[in-house]
């Protein structure tokens, strides 16, 4: 897993190489067709990317980003009206045939199916129209990492081009090196804070709830913490009652609009005697663990995710627990 993490800097640097292309012209069929909305199918940790891209579609484009139950259209064969409008589907292995299903029967219906997968050849990308390989190579830890940040990476380097963003697009140059300074961040004290920990609450928002959903599951698949992600402004309306004295609470407090109510918040669990956790830029005096920030706000998550997984392997290793094999789990997933 930490190997994995580590190597993602290479793995973006080589998306710059060799991706742009298959980017470009995708770009460009979603400007050239106008979509009125967007489907994502996804599971796991590509549910989770999947999320990212949503937010920062939404964001930046102002097209609406629905996630599909992949149940409604393989269990249930309900006929979806997609025609003309774009269908993602996000995966490292590209195998689970609820998701090979899904977008073959997307195609069948007339959408532009998209596929951002890691494995090559799979079928996933038999299944659809245009392929963007994530290029991260072999993924063999059980949980994903390298493959989520080049999820990241790719669809906000989409979403760049299709907006014709330069400064977007410049930024992503310069995110291999960053990855290397995210991964030399000190968030040890993270480790000691949650080395006895059962129960902890993720918090995000905005492209930065994709992060705390993914920060959540990996608490649960390396170190068998019951982790529970959500938004900030969520939280107030029913779970914040859970939260107590020395209740833990990991916060991403990444720069952009919703900072603020982070911040807020992250105040407002100290003064109920909660462990907060508050992850967030070196301009933040009040911050637990420092997040290295990229040249451009949007990407902010993907170096955040990035400091993140190093923790998790020492929290797991410090728990007794190796991160390489978590119980109960297996690489490749087939649901249906």
């Amino acid at each position: 897993m930490l190997d994995e993490a580590l190597a993602s800097h290479d793995v973006i640097q080589r998306q710059l190489d060799v991706l742009e292309p298959r980017l470009i012209a995708v770009a460009e069929r979603l400007r050239q067709s106008e979509p009125k909305v967007i489907v994502s199918v996804a599971r796991g940790s590509s549910d989770h990317a999947a999320s990212y891209f949503a937010y920062l579609t939404m964001q930046l484009t102002g097209v609406p980003v629905a996630s599909l139950p992949m149940s409604v259209v393989t269990l249930h064969d309900s006929p979806m009206r997609v025609q003309g409008q774009p269908a993602f589907a996000f995966s490292q292995s590209g195998q689970s045939p609820d998701l090979v299903g899904s977008m073959e029967k997307l195609r069948q219906q007339g959408a532009l199916t998209v596929a951002l997968v890691n494995a090559e050849d799979s079928p996933l990308e038999q299944a659809c129209e245009c392929v963007l390989p994530l290029c991260a190579g072999p993924e063999l830890s059980v949980a994903a990492t390298k493959s989520f940040i080049a999820t990241l990476s790719a669809s906000a380097r989409l979403v760049a081009h299709w907006q014709q963003d330069a400064q977007l697009l410049q930024a992503g140059r310069t995110l291999p090196g960053q990855l290397q300074a995210a991964a030399r961040q000190d968030w040890s004290a993270a480790v000691d804070a949650l080395r006895d920990c059962q129960r902890l609450m993720v918090i995000g928002r905005g492209t930065g709830f994709a992060i705390a959903q993914e920060a959540a599951l990996k608490f649960k698949e390396t170190s068998s913490i019951q982790a529970e992600a959500f938004s900030s402004a969520e939280v107030r309306h029913g779970p914040m009652a859970l939260v107590g004295d020395h209740y833990p609470l990991l916060i991403f407090a990444t720069r952009g609009a919703e900072q603020a109510s982070l911040l807020a918040l992250a105040a407002d669990m100290r003064e109920r005697g909660a462990t907060v956790l508050l992850a967030a830029p070196d301009d933040i005096a009040e911050r637990d663990l420092t997040l290295t920030c990229a040249d451009h706000p949007a990407l902010d998550p993907i170096l955040a995710i990035q400091s993140f997984y190093v923790m998790a392997a020492a929290l797991a290793q410090a728990r007794g627990l190796d991160p390489d094999q978590p119980r109960h789990l297996s690489k490749v997933t087939k649901t249906h």
